[in-house]
């Protein structure tokens, strides 16, 4: 959708889907003006382009279990591209990293993993971070409180 922006109406649509993505193509057409085919087709498009990528549900941490949330970031020694691909294909398979990015500055990826406990994140550093080869350095902060969690993109510099 690259090639055509988002007008108000898109906007608008996106918001809702934001704050609640099991609402239904109904809801959202009479809260923006619309009549419901015309909606679901909207929504169909911004699906097939990729602005929505998916619907999840946002699960509380703590009451399956999963009582530590950690920032982890890591250096490699060399930054190939053989290297690279191993790291990306190991964090896919750990579950426990929930998000992964590269990074500039000192350390090449930030990590947020969650865990039951300190063991577990102790297990994951030294059993697999700390092993696999090419990492260098790994260095892990764990979060006291979380002050904002918010999933919603802000949607104001997508404007027509």
């Amino acid at each position: 959708m690259t090639e055509r922006l988002l007008d108000r109406t898109d906007l608008r649509i996106l918001a809702l889907l934001q704050s609640d993505g099991r609402m239904s193509h109904v809801e959202i057409a009479a809260k923006v003006g619309l009549s419901p085919s015309p909606c679901a087709r909207r929504i169909r498009r911004l699906e097939k382009h990729g602005v929505v990528e998916k619907y999840t549900a946002l699960v509380d941490p703590k009451r399956v279990g999963q009582n530590v949330l950690a920032f982890v970031q890591i250096k490699l020694e060399r930054h190939t591209d053989e290297v690279i691909g191993q790291f990306r294909r190991m964090l896919a398979e750990r579950p426990e990293v929930i998000s992964a990015h590269a990074m500039t500055g000192e350390m090449d990826f930030l990590l947020r993993v969650v865990v039951p406990d300190l063991d577990a994140l102790g297990r994951l550093t030294l059993h697999q971070l700390l092993k696999f080869p090419g990492v260098r350095d790994v260095r892990s902060s764990l979060v006291l409180e979380t002050l904002k969690a918010d999933t919603a993109i802000p949607l104001t510099a997508a404007r027509a």
